[in-house]
């Protein structure tokens, strides 16, 4: 378990600088930083798997069938997430993206059959109350009126990135069981970034043309939330529940709050904190019952 404990944090330190990244990106569409991101992960990933001498013969049909689903799903929640950076704060998109835990754990038990002990639950619930204050205090509820339409939209897009990010895990859970690390996310990367190439051909979005830094991060993008954070939650998948994993992966808005304050002064209003401190304090209690 302590393995497991280093393998997540490695994984939230990582992921913490996905939202950094893409600010640096500004001057690139939403779904062109996805397919850069993902692209290149790809192309490392395919290189060192033919280096391994790893082939795809092994994989059952249901396998890869299951895993292009979760490319699918990874595809949809980049685009999503990554589109609400352009309209709300790093701390809000960041924190309800994350929110899967709720749906995650819901999906496990209808789905999965997998029993939620009462630990889950209360992470679940804690989950819920803190990505709530974190879009109150960002969207600015005054009287029940919306003051902030543009950043409601940017929170309800994380909101639905958070859905697809769901499904992504629930599925690495399944076939985890089955397919070592590498294998599977070779191929979950590389049929999200076909997914991603292809929906950026037919809305003519130019691969090209941006900005030489632009370039220098969504390549950091591939190398290190991708390739470092990602396939660490991935690796998670088979030692403990989704839930569990999608709760840890709540330590994401924690660092990217810091960050986002450190690189664009972005500040927090208690509202945020409170709801920063709950969802901590939901991975705590979860941690206790996540074991398979």
């Amino acid at each position: 378990m302590i393995k497991t404990a280093a393998v997540l944090l490695a994984g939230i330190l990582s992921i913490s600088f996905a939202a950094i990244f893409i600010r640096f990106c500004d001057d690139v569409p939403s779904i062109m930083i996805a397919a850069w991101r993902l692209t290149a992960a790809s192309v490392i990933l395919l290189v060192f798997f033919r280096l391994r001498g790893h082939t795809f013969k092994k994989v059952t049909r249901e396998d890869f069938t299951l895993s292009c689903f979760g490319g699918l799903f990874l595809a949809l929640h980049f685009i999503l997430w990554i589109t609400s950076l352009k309209y709300t704060s790093v701390a809000s998109s960041v924190v309800l993206v994350t929110t899967n835990p709720i749906f995650v754990g819901i999906f496990s038990y209808l789905i999965l059959k997998e029993k939620q002990h009462i630990e889950l639950i209360i992470g679940i619930i804690l989950c819920l109350i803190g990505s709530t204050l974190i879009a109150a205090g960002d969207s600015g509820f005054e009287q029940l009126v919306i003051a902030n339409r543009q950043a409601l939209l940017g929170d309800i897009l994380a909101l639905a990135g958070a859905i697809m990010a769901s499904g992504y895990l629930l599925v690495g859970s399944r076939v985890r069981e089955r397919l070592d690390i590498l294998t599977y996310i070779t191929i979950v990367y590389t049929v999200a970034a076909f997914i991603l190439i292809i929906l950026s051909l037919v809305l003519n979005i130019p691969f090209t043309g941006y900005r030489h830094s632009s370039y220098l991060y969504m390549v950091l993008l591939a190398i290190l939330p991708q390739l470092i954070g990602h396939t660490a939650f991935n690796w998670a998948l088979k030692h403990v529940k989704a839930s569990m994993v999608a709760i840890t992966i709540l330590g994401e808005p924690i660092g990217a709050t810091i960050l986002a304050y450190l690189f664009f002064n972005e500040s927090v209003s208690r509202y945020q904190l409170i709801g920063i401190v709950a969802i901590f304090a939901a991975i705590l209690i979860s941690s206790r019952k996540a074991k398979k």
